[in-house]
């Protein structure tokens, strides 16, 4: 892991995040993504979207998102060949360190429930579920 570079997305590789998560993102069951979307979340907030990289070949991504409020990490993604290997830590630090910088003081983490895989390492890093809440959503 020692060419490992975890820096904010380039707007010239947002075609390669979303060919990235195609492979690397757990969630089948939602729409897909789109260039659309992803480029509305750069122009808005352009160190949002936080890529692991090695040499040239995007390895890891997390999105942490800050609202001025509340803090949201949410699509973490390792490339399934890497896991294992700290990225995902290494990628859920680098959001939190972020987000500390912005002045957040507490951070929710999307996490699917049927991802077992997934919740060992958010486990590890601290979070926890929150029992008391539910997340409702409404396609638009």
């Amino acid at each position: 892991m020692s060419d490992l570079v975890l820096r904010a997305a380039d707007s010239r590789e947002l075609g390669a995040v979303l060919t990235f998560w195609a492979t690397a993102a757990e969630n089948a069951s939602r729409p897909p993504d789109t260039p659309g979307a992803l480029a509305a979340l750069h122009l808005r907030d352009p160190d949002a979207l936080i890529v692991a990289v090695e040499g040239d070949r995007i390895v890891g991504t997390i999105i942490a998102g800050w609202d001025g409020w509340r803090c949201h990490l949410y699509r973490l993604a390792v490339d399934p060949q890497r896991r294992r290997n700290g990225i995902g830590r290494a990628l859920i630090e680098a959001a939190e360190n972020r987000i500390r910088a912005l002045g957040g003081t507490r951070i929710d983490a999307m996490v699917l429930d049927d991802n077992p895989g997934a919740h060992a390492i958010w486990a590890a890093r601290g979070y926890h579920r929150q029992p008391d809440w539910s997340r409702w959503i409404k396609p638009l």
